[in-house]
């Protein structure tokens, strides 16, 4: 996250709020706190030119950063957030990290307490589905029949977990890690569990097997790639993490996918057979466009949206992982998976939407925990043809540039923060540089 140090402001997310900001004087060499400053007050807006109401189709990253920006720049009007799940926005990175391995309490997961919602007037209904949306009368329709009007709507359905068909993929002992409810029930099951199956070896997969080793279990990874999370980070990062979770006791199995599961074991397609007591799937996810694509919005293996996270439909805004937008490095479109990537969208759409022609050129950012070795990757690099690797990978000491041509599109680091922040800021000048 990035703060102002004069006034503490939140600049840009990971961050729902800025810091508090103290009165300092100097006296006699010294730097003398004398006290808190004040905290902000919203500004004033007036409702010429604004929205009549916001309507927010979503619970996660972008959905609780466009409601919270709203209110914080002084939006007057109703704000109705609209979740399909059954809780208010909370921390669904945290899940397949310390939440699942045990290390933190329920009550570090909900973004906001019950009373912010009430306080800040905005209308949240979670187990809510919305099933249509109709541009035209600037209205959505929900799964009981009725319908909510809007002047401005995001659409921050988020995406959902490819399921596995193969026999045995419905057996109670499967599961998903996708909301609070699938990670609850599956950390209901390690109860009476010894021997788990991670089928995937994706972010979810892999910060999923250090947090059940975390936990005491056994664990086995299947997937078909030969290296694990090669064709996002390269061959030489996914072997130091392969690695790393081989040093704590986690078992691969790659080039295999799961052809059959029973209710003790997983049969593999190269004959092998994997005891089993718990399955947990993550295979990727795919965004929720049914309703973009339904109501006529363009749709390409997400919401086609401008550098305002506009729709193709007027007032109509999207964010987060169906946001399919131009990367500013390339001026091609993209579409990130991110927590981090979603609350910036959500900030800017809501910008937007109060008529601040803020275009959203953040590089893209996420970071991945795996025990005590985190991963933060800067950029998006889909394809590359060469990398450049400094320092030591293996001691978890080294970063990786992502080239394609001269085009520097990205970079990840292990144990190298500042690194990172540098590719950071050398990455949005280079995109300034493309606009």
């Amino acid at each position: 996250a990035t703060f102002c140090l004069r006034t503490g402001a939140l600049l840009r997310a990971p961050a729902l709020d800025g810091l508090p900001s103290w009165r300092v004087e100097r006296r006699d060499g010294r730097a003398v706190v004398l006290g808190a400053q004040p905290a902000a007050s919203p500004p004033v807006l007036t409702s010429a030119g604004l929205p009549e109401s916001v309507v927010i189709v979503g619970g996660g990253a972008a959905a609780i950063a466009a409601a919270v920006t709203l209110r914080q720049e002084g939006y007057p009007h109703a704000i109705t957030l609209l979740s399909a799940d059954s809780e208010p926005p909370y921390d669904r990175p945290n899940l397949s990290k310390d939440y699942l391995a045990g290390t933190a309490e329920a009550n570090w997961l909900p973004l906001r307490g019950a009373s912010f919602y009430t306080d800040q007037r905005i209308d949240v209904r979670c187990g809510t589905r919305v099933v249509r949306l109709d541009p035209a009368q600037r209205a959505v329709e929900l799964a009981d029949g009725s319908r909510v009007g809007y002047g401005a709507l995001l659409l921050a359905t988020g995406a959902e977990p490819n399921r596995l068909t193969i026999p045995g993929a419905d057996l109670p002992h499967v599961c998903m890690l996708r909301s609070r409810a699938d990670c609850d029930a599956l950390i209901g099951k390690l109860k009476n569990a010894r021997r788990c199956v991670v089928v995937g070896a994706s972010f979810i997969g892999l910060e999923a097997a250090a947090a059940l080793r975390t936990r005491g279990l056994d664990v086995a990874v299947v997937a078909p790639d030969a290296q694990p999370m090669a064709r996002v980070l390269g061959e030489a990062l996914g072997e130091t993490i392969r690695a790393l979770h081989e040093s704590r006791g986690v078992t691969f199995h790659l080039g295999a996918t799961p052809t059959q599961i029973a209710p003790d074991h997983v049969v593999l397609s190269n004959g092998d057979t994997l005891p089993a007591d718990v399955v947990l799937v993550g295979i990727g996810v795919h965004p929720n466009v049914a309703l973009a694509e339904d109501a006529g919005l363009a749709v390409d293996r997400g919401v086609t949206v401008d550098r305002f996270l506009r729709t193709s439909a007027p007032d109509i805004y999207a964010a987060g992982d169906i946001a399919r937008w131009p990367d500013p490095l390339t001026g091609e479109r993209i579409r990130v998976e991110h927590w981090v990537v979603a609350q910036r969208q959500g900030i800017a759409a809501a910008s937007n939407m109060l008529g601040r022609q803020q275009p959203f050129d953040a590089v893209p950012f996420f970071w991945s925990q795996h025990y005590d070795l985190t991963v933060r990757y800067v950029g998006h690099a889909a394809q590359w043809d060469r990398v450049e690797i400094a320092g030591d990978l293996r001691a978890h000491d080294g970063s990786v540039t992502y080239w394609r041509g001269d085009t520097r599109l990205a970079v990840a680091t292990v144990g190298r923060d500042l690194a990172c922040l540098h590719a950071e800021a050398a990455l949005e000048q280079q995109a300034a540089t493309h606009a």
